[in-house]
C-alpha cells in the first residue's frame, strides 16, 4: 500500500500543497516548525481519525481560518481508495472514501493502513500504562474494526457501571450490577482475547528487530494480566473477577478490573526496560514495536502499511540508522528530519521534499538502483 498523492489546505501552517509521494521513501527536510511533523500528523489523521499531537481536533485548522481539509489517493494490491477529512472550527469532522460519506467512524479504518512513530512515542515505554493502552488501541482498531467496536461499546458499558457504583443507591447497585457485570465481560472478553493475540504475534518479530537494530539485546513483551484462554473462558473469568472486586469497587466508586487496566511488560537483557533502561534502549524498544507492527500488517492484510517516521534519525546512533533505512526500503516511508546523510541512502530509492513554511520549496529524485538502470535502458533504446 502506498499513498500516491497527498492534498493539504488550511492544515497546520499549510494553506495549500499537494505532495506526489513515491512507493519507496519519501524524505522530508528542512528547519524546525516548517511543517514537516504537520505532514505526517495530516497523514496519520487521515488514516485513524486521531492525532497523536492535538489535545483538540480544532487545533488542526490553521489560526484564522474555519476549517482545513486533508486528502489521498492511495494504491494497494486491492485496488485505488481516495480518502478525504474536513474538519470545521465549530467541532464538525467529515470523512469521505471514494466520495461517500462515512457515517460511523470507524469505518475509516482499514482504508489506508499506517504506523506513526515520532520521539513522543517514548511515552509507550516510559510513562503510564494509558501509553501503552493506547498503542493496542489504536493498532488494533487499525486492523481490526471489531476491535474498535467492542472497545466503544465496552468503555460505553464502563461509564454506565462506573455512574451506578457511584450513585450511592445501595439496593439498586446489589439488584442490576450483575446486568452490567454479564455486558462488560462479554466485551472485554473480546477486548482481552484480541490483545493477547496481538502481543503473542508482536513480541518474536519485535524482539528480532531490536536485536538487529541494537547488537543482540534481548527483548520480551508481555501482556500484564491474568485474563488468559478463549473469549468464552475470558468471559467467564472477568464476570468471577467483578464479583470478588465488588467490595473495592463500590467503596472507589469505580471498576477496578478489565482492559482499562491493563499494561504491557518490556524486559531486556532480563530487567525491566521502564525502571532501568537507558533511553536510548527505551527509544530502540519503542521504534521496534512500531517496525513489528508494520511487519503485523503485512502478515495478516498481505500488504506493508504506509510507515510515518517523524524526526527518529535524530534520535539514533550511525549504526541505528543503518539498520533503520535497510529495513524501511521494503515499503512506502513518510520519513522527516532536518537533514538525511546521503551515505545512509546509497542504493536506496527516495523522493526528497524540501519544506519551508509549509510549503515545498525543493524536490527532488533517485531511483533505486535497479530501476535507474531499467528506466536508463529504455533512454538509450529510444
Amino acid at each position: 500500500m502506498y499513498i500516491e498523492t497527498l492534498f493539504l489546505k488550511n492544515f497546520r501552517n499549510y494553506s495549500e500543497e499537494t505532495f506526489s509521494f513515491g512507493p519507496f521513501a519519501n524524505i522530508l527536510v528542512g528547519a524546525n516548525a516548517q511543517g514537516k511533523t504537520n505532514l505526517a500528523e495530516a497523514v496519520f489523521f487521515l488514516c485513524t481519525g486521531y492525532s497523536p499531537k492535538a489535545a483538540k481536533e480544532k487545533e488542526l485548522i490553521k489560526k484564522g481560518e474555519t476549517s482545513c481539509e486533508i486528502y489521498a489517493k492511495a494504491n494497494s494490491d486491492y485496488g485505488a481508495v481516495a480518502m478525504k477529512a474536513v474538519l470545521t472550527a465549530d467541532g464538525g469532522k467529515k470523512f469521505t472514501i471514494n466520495g461517500a460519506e462515512v457515517s460511523k467512524i470507524g469505518d475509516i479504518f482499514g482504508n489506508i493502513n499506517s504506523v506513526f512513530f515520532n520521539p513522543s512515542e517514548l511515552k509507550l515505554v516510559q510513562e503510564s500504562p494509558e501509553d501503552r493502552r493506547r498503542f493496542m488501541n489504536v493498532s488494533l482498531s487499525e486492523m481490526s474494526r471489531h476491535y474498535f467496536y467492542a472497545l466503544c461499546k465496552y468503555n460505553k458499558i464502563l461509564s454506565q457501571r462506573n455512574n451506578l457504583l457511584k450513585s450511592g443507591e445501595y439496593s439498586v447497585i446489589r439488584d442490576t450490577l450483575s446486568v452490567w457485570d454479564e455486558q462488560l465481560s462479554c466485551e472485554a472478553a473480546k477486548i482481552f482475547k484480541l490483545r493477547n493475540d496481538f502481543l503473542s504475534e508482536l513480541a518474536p518479530i519485535a524482539a528480532e528487530i531490536h536485536a538487529a537494530i541494537s547488537g543482540g539485546e534481548k527483548l520480551k513483551i508481555s501482556p500484564e494480566n491474568s485474563f488468559k484462554g478463549t473469549e468464552e473462558e475470558i468471559a467467564d473469568l472477568m464476570f468471577v473477577e467483578l464479583k470478588n472486586s465488588f467490595e473495592k469497587d463500590l467503596k472507589l466508586g469505580f471498576t477496578n478490573v478489565g482492559p482499562h487496566r491493563e499494561d504491557i511488560k518490556f524486559v531486556l537483557n532480563g530487567q525491566d526496560v521502564r525502571k532501568y533502561g537507558s533511553q536510548g534502549q527505551q527509544r530502540t524498544v519503542a521504534l521496534s514495536l512500531k517496525l513489528a507492527e508494520a511487519e503485523i500488517f503485512k502478515k495478516r492484510f498481505g500488504e506493508y502499511p504506509v510507515l510515518i517516521l517523524d524526526d527518529v534519525l535524530s534520535e539514533l546512533d550511525r549504526k541505528r540508522q543503518r539498520e533503520l533505512i535497510k529495513r524501511i526500503t521494503k515499503m512506502q516511508t513518510i520519513l522527516t528530519a532536518t537533514h538525511v546523510e546521503s551515505p545512509l541512502l546509497r542504493g536506496t530509492g527516495y523522493k526528497q521534499f524540501t519544506v519551508e513554511g509549509g510549503r515545498i520549496i525543493k524536490e527532488a529524485e533517485k531511483l533505486p538502483k535497479m530501476k535507474a538502470e531499467i528506466e536508463n535502458k529504455k533512454n538509450e533504446k529510444v
